[in-house]
């Protein structure tokens, strides 16, 4: 008797803790994601995860016609060339992924940036082709 008492104590802590980590919606899931732990290189499930914590800025720095062709939802549009001279744009006081075609251009939107005393910018990588790919939402 004492085995099948158990189990069922087994498959209701099991329970639980399953519905205590499915629950809430994407932002509060977003909020729940420690951001100071998120290493500078990110993964496209991890942008993903974060991207509807309002503490989070995503910034493609494609060109237009690249972004007019699809981009991440809420993304803003700051093409590579113009980024010198918008640096008033980039927020210091939120989590800012940068974000491109491949991971090339947004590695070195990243780099500049974190040159230019910018600690809380970080890359996205493989871009919008590993975010398309992972069947992540695209908008026209």
């Amino acid at each position: 008797m004492k085995k099948p008492l158990f189990s069922l104590l087994v498959i209701l802590l099991l329970a639980a803790a399953v519905a205590a980590c499915g629950g809430g919606s994407a932002s509060e899931q977003a909020a729940q994601v420690d951001l100071g732990s998120l290493p500078v290189d990110l993964t496209v499930q991890q942008v993903n995860a974060i991207r509807n914590n309002p503490d989070v800025v995503l910034i493609d720095v494609r060109e237009q016609w690249e972004y007019d062709e699809g981009h991440i939802p809420n993304v803003k549009l700051i093409p590579l060339g113009e980024l010198p001279n918008r640096l008033n744009e980039i927020p210091k006081d939120k989590f800012v992924v940068m974000t491109c075609r491949s991971g090339n251009r947004s590695n070195q939107a990243t780099q500049f940036l974190r040159s230019q005393g910018f600690d809380n910018v970080h890359n996205m990588q493989g871009g919008i082709l590993a975010w398309q790919k992972a069947g992540l939402p695209v908008e026209k």
